[in-house]
């Protein structure tokens, strides 16, 4: 279409009327509107390129951060579970002999440590940070008393993960093992049909002495501890180890 067409130009009593659409291409302004459009989509485009890449990470990432908190969560429980061994060695040689007395029964009794012999100061064997669970929104952990049903199926599955032998402890602990954990047989990998029930077990703790600690979590872990996938079935005992 020419020029003449566009402009639709034509004299009336000696006045030149052009039509309102037309734009002269050689106006800058109209080369400026015209870039604008481009990179208004261009923008769009990226941003819906980003949106559905955060989309497609965040189950990935979720992940992730769960994991290090496992990790986490198995750091300090095997720290309580050390607290525990050096509590009960310390009372125990003090009682004259291992014994169910000689176990801690509250987490303040392990954060005050053990008097060092000799003196009147006491040393540290668990510190504040690991006394949390990392896994439960009030930070707890729940201990586990001797002969809990869910400490004896704790050692059937370090039995099964060992390939069907029980790590014995020497020393002291081995009665503490053959007097909390009774030996089991016939043990069979079965493999677990559970299904984690999730949420948190917000039951009080039994009073007594306890010979582990274990998540509030019910949920379903990322890592396995001991061939175990969820976190309330990771028991922290310096039995079985």
């Amino acid at each position: 279409m020419t020029n003449l067409k566009r402009e639709a130009h034509h004299k009336i009593y000696g006045v030149r009327v052009v039509d309102p659409r037309y734009r002269d291409p050689r106006d800058p302004a109209a080369h400026k509107r015209v870039e604008a459009g481009y990179t208004l989509v261009a923008m769009l485009a990226l941003m819906t390129v980003l949106a559905l890449t955060a989309l497609s990470a965040a189950p990935s990432l979720r992940q992730q951060a769960q994991r290090e908190r496992e990790k986490e969560a198995i750091f300090r429980g095997e720290q309580v579970a050390d607290a525990i061994r050096d509590y009960y060695l310390y009372r125990s040689t003090a009682a004259g002999g291992p014994g169910e007395q000689a176990l801690p029964t509250s987490m303040d009794q392990l954060l005050e440590g053990i008097p060092v012999p000799g003196g009147s100061r006491k040393r540290q064997v668990l510190r504040a940070s690991a006394a949390r669970d990392p896994l439960s929104s009030t930070g707890e952990w729940r201990t586990v008393r001797p002969r809990a049903a869910e400490l004896i199926e704790f050692q059937r599955a370090v039995i099964v993960y060992a390939g069907g032998v029980l790590p014995s402890p020497t020393g002291q602990l081995a009665p503490l093992q053959q007097f909390a954990a009774p030996p089991i047989t016939n043990v069979l990998d079965t493999g677990s049909s559970l299904t984690a029930p999730g949420g948190e077990n917000s039951s009080a703790d039994s009073s007594g002495p306890f010979v582990g600690v274990t998540s509030r979590s019910r949920n379903n872990s990322v890592l396995y501890y001991y061939g175990i996938d969820r976190h309330d079935g990771w028991i922290f005992t310096p039995l079985f180890r």
